[in-house]
């Protein structure tokens, strides 16, 4: 905690330089500094993942009549919590804890240092969570083109209530590569009516041109909505969903020796070389296990729309595995427990654990080829096409 506290302050005092230097040049008529450090704040505790840390931040006054404020971006006015610790709440409610018992919880991670978390105080912090919730999703779009999209629905179930909560949820990845939070809607489980709702205002938002994929796990709603909302948007299937739905209709004895004839369509280098091996799983498998071969089949072209895209990039868009890593521990959740919350907190906490994960996802791999996706540049097999290329192409 010393060497936190240590931390912290020269963290602070770095912003303060900063701060000073921006003033160097207003002097007063005698020459002195007209900016200058004027003591401390009062000192207060910020609990943190360590327990509880006491900070001090400096005061600065104006001598020219001037006023001037110092605010620390680290340590802001009236903090009390560190961000860290604001969000392993919402993954506490999520392994059940009730209000009551956060306190108790908190103290076991940080130690006893943990006040001022009383059932009240969380209760607060729920009524904060929806807030942030209510304007996050009127948020404007415009400022950025969207090039792929991943969508699915999270189920969960909250207290007094039969029907489990479906949280539709879409991510998607700017012209940058950088991956960001754009839905967390509540919805009808993943009926189309609710996702072209969900889509509906992404477009109203600012999200207007089509974005180039958009990754599902072959919920026949949300193609029917993407469709109806951006119909040039091309559909991309989660490959790991497929995979499983296809060796459903294999025996027990033979799926895992059949696992390993999908994962070589989608592993494929060209596809030329997916397009054989998709022919050999439906060759070897048809006559003996037709359902099998018919899911499929089905989603033949959905399947393989990753090969139009940079290579780079296909890590990325043939599962639906930002949202699934993300979201979890909320998906396996079905017991109801006494920490079960309602409808709208629930919803209000998927959005708070979703935009505390993302402050960790990574840029797309090839995040610079993102923005040639969005300009309609050609790539073929994951190779950027250029009009040599195409034009020894028709020449053979």
């Amino acid at each position: 905690r010393t060497g936190a506290r240590e931390l912290i302050a020269g963290a602070v005092e770095a912003e303060l330089a900063e701060l000073l230097s921006g003033h160097a040049e207003r002097r007063l008529p005698d020459g002195r500094s007209a900016v200058v450090r004027n003591g401390y704040q009062p000192e207060r505790e910020i609990v943190t993942g360590i327990g509880s840390v006491p900070v001090r931040i400096p005061r600065v006054r104006g001598r020219d009549g001037v006023p001037v404020t110092f605010r620390s971006a680290l340590v802001p006015p009236c903090v009390r919590r560190s961000a860290s610790l604001d969000a392993a709440i919402p993954w506490l409610y999520l392994k059940g804890v009730a209000a009551g018992e956060m306190s108790e919880a908190l103290a076991a991670l940080v130690g006893a240092d943990a006040k001022g978390l009383s059932p009240n105080v969380v209760s607060r912090l729920k009524r904060e969570w929806e807030e942030e919730h209510r304007a996050w999703s009127r948020r404007d779009l415009s400022g950025d083109r969207w090039v792929y999209l991943w969508a699915d629905g999270i189920y969960s179930g909250p207290r007094k209530t039969s029907e489990r909560l479906c949280v539709l949820v879409i991510i998607g990845v700017d012209e940058r590569g950088e991956k960001h939070l754009l839905a967390v809607e509540d919805g009808v489980r993943e009926s189309t009516r609710s996702w072209r709702e969900v889509l509906l205002d992404l477009k109203r938002r600012g999200l207007v041109d089509p974005p180039k994929l958009a990754v599902g796990d072959g919920a026949i709603g949300f193609r029917e909505a993407l469709e109806e909302v951006y119909g040039s948007t091309r559909a991309q299937r989660c490959r790991v969903h497929k995979t499983s739905n296809v060796l459903n209709y294999l025996p027990k004895s033979s799926q895992p020796k059949a696992k390993q004839a999908p994962h070589e369509i989608w592993m494929a280098e060209t596809r030329e070389k997916a397009e054989k091996a998709f022919d050999s799983f439906i060759e070897t498998c048809e006559a003996k296990y037709p359902k099998a071969t018919h899911c499929l089949l089905k989603d033949r072209v959905e399947l393989l729309a990753f090969y139009d895209f940079p290579a780079e990039h296909w890590v990325h868009p043939r599962t639906t595995n930002p949202i699934e890593s993300t979201f979890a521990a909320i998906r396996h959740r079905t017991a109801r427990t006494k920490g079960c919350v309602s409808r709208n907190t629930m919803l209000a906490m998927i959005f708070k654990l979703g935009t505390c994960a993302q402050r960790r996802w990574r840029r797309l791999r090839g995040f610079d080829k993102a923005a040639k996706v969005i300009r309609d540049v050609r790539f073929v097999d994951g190779i950027e096409q250029t009009e040599d290329d195409d034009q020894n192409r028709n020449a053979a």
